[in-house]
């Protein structure tokens, strides 16, 4: 065989191939008779098909047996006073921070309804994520665009949603006030336009201080550079959610209304009067997560909310031994910061997550059986929604039935303002509590003294809450 027939032969064999593994793989017509008659086209089949084209697929897998009388009574519960609205915003995460420690100032001083400033905050949150995305860009411009690090700073140079590390680390640097000192805005209830803004000037900035970096400029021009770039970006949100105030005058009044004592006090000092609590040393983040190992402690890498703040560290541990922290605290009067994933199986119009709200496999005519574990690893399932738990019915036993969290859609959202779980929910779709050290056994508190496992930023299961 000479060299042409030989080279067009081994070609014809490679093509060949090809189309056979391609033939191998796909959707035969063979197979695709088989596939079809999975549909009968039965009566049944098509009163299923036509309620579907013309309706909400939960309005029809609303489980009917699951919507008696919905049991309100909670043996343990926190009052709260006010309910908050995070409005067309991802700042979930900032409105439950808040909304902890508001509950303990408004016991403490016997207030009545009263919210911080979730606008003063984010304002602050927003600045400083711009500048850790921007040293961010600095300390990575060795690495080339296309490096793991570079590509997941420049796809998240900044966002609305976060955690409670944001809250610890804000709090203890800008301090707090209330909300009439600095009031919403449309952009603060709004973010998406304004975050949108944002994003596309740091990333084009973001691309000038690296290409600086690349060619050796200074750390002292680089951060007077960088301070120029944060001078726009607090200009662009001065404009957008309004001037953070350095000092107020503030009435303080009973819960009957009656003015109590004026004052003149700076974020700070009103913060230390009022909450002087230090949110960086005690507290304790717990992590539900089937898919690693428990009774170990995790830190995710460059997921905080200042550059020079903490990272997110926390214990992994199984749901069991969360719950009997949370009762510990809720029995003591003290909310806390909860998150979950919680468009499953929510019914809004009761309030109330349960898994068996909705009967999807009935009229779909199939299962859905992964277990936690299982949908965390096929992205199925994650946290995506931060409330504040505050309270607990327990039967004679001691043993959960059920629990209750505050949260931040409004009054007129689920059950007054807040959503009831089911202790079964609570179990599948739970992610992260955070407690005070006090409600947690030595033995959890001994787990945080290890050298933290490390996880990358793009973690999948580490998304900000919204």
């Amino acid at each position: 065989m000479n060299k042409r027939l030989f080279t067009a032969f081994v070609l014809g064999c490679v093509l060949f191939s090809a189309q056979a593994q391609q033939d191998r793989g796909g959707i035969s017509n063979e197979m695709l008779q088989q596939i079809k008659l999975s549909y009968k086209g039965t009566t049944a089949d098509k009163a299923i098909r036509n309620a579907i084209g013309g309706n909400d697929i939960r309005k029809l897998a609303l489980n009917q047996e699951n919507m008696v009388g919905m049991d309100t009574y909670f043996s343990d519960k926190v009052e709260s006073k006010g309910i908050t609205n995070q409005e067309s915003s991802g700042r979930c995460w900032l409105f439950t921070g808040l909304n902890v420690l508001r509950a303990q100032m408004i016991a403490k001083y016997h207030l009545g309804a009263f919210e911080f400033s979730q606008t003063y905050t984010f304002f602050w949150d927003q600045l400083e994520k711009s500048n850790l995305f921007l040293q961010g860009v600095i300390d990575t411009h060795e690495k080339p665009m296309d490096d793991k690090m570079v590509e997941w700073l420049f796809k998240n140079p900044l966002s609305d949603g976060g955690q409670f590390t944001g809250i610890s680390d804000l709090v203890s640097k800008y301090g707090l006030v209330p909300k009439e000192v600095m009031p919403e805005t449309n952009s603060s209830e709004n973010t998406s336009r304004m975050v949108s803004l944002l994003s596309l000037k740091l990333r084009e900035d973001g691309l000038l201080l690296r290409d600086e970096a690349i060619k050796g400029a200074t750390f002292a021009a680089l951060e007077k550079n960088k301070t120029e770039i944060l001078g726009t970006i607090y200009r662009m949100l001065v404009l957008n959610l309004g001037v953070p105030p350095t000092e107020f005058s503030w009435t303080r009044h009973d819960e009957k209304g009656n003015p109590v004592e004026t004052e003149v006090y700076t974020p700070i000092s009103f913060f230390k009067k009022y909450v002087n609590d230090d949110l960086t040393n005690n507290y304790v983040m717990l992590m539900n997560d089937p898919s690693r190992e428990y009774y170990k402690c995790y830190e995710i890498d460059f997921d905080r909310h200042r550059y020079d703040g903490k990272n997110w560290t926390y214990v992994n541990l199984p749901v069991e031994d969360i719950k009997q922290m949370a009762i510990s605290s809720i029995k003591d009067s003290t909310s806390m910061y909860f998150s979950c994933d919680v468009a499953k199986f929510l019914n809004i119009d009761r309030g109330l997550l349960d898994v068996k709200n909705y009967d999807y496999e009935s009229l779909m005519g199939t299962t859905f059986g992964m277990n936690k574990k299982q949908r965390i690893q096929t992205f199925a399932s994650g946290s995506s929604h931060a409330m504040t738990l505050m309270a607990v019915d327990l039967d004679k036993s001691g043993k959960p039935k059920k629990w209750m969290v505050e949260n931040s859609w409004g009054a007129d959202k689920g059950y007054q303002g807040h959503l009831i779980i089911t202790d079964e929910w609570f179990n599948e779709y739970m992610f992260r509590l955070v407690v005070q050290k006090k409600y947690a056994p030595a033995k959890i508190l001994e787990l945080m003294k290890q050298k933290p496992i490390r996880l990358p930023a793009w973690d999948p299961m580490f998304a900000s809450e919204e």
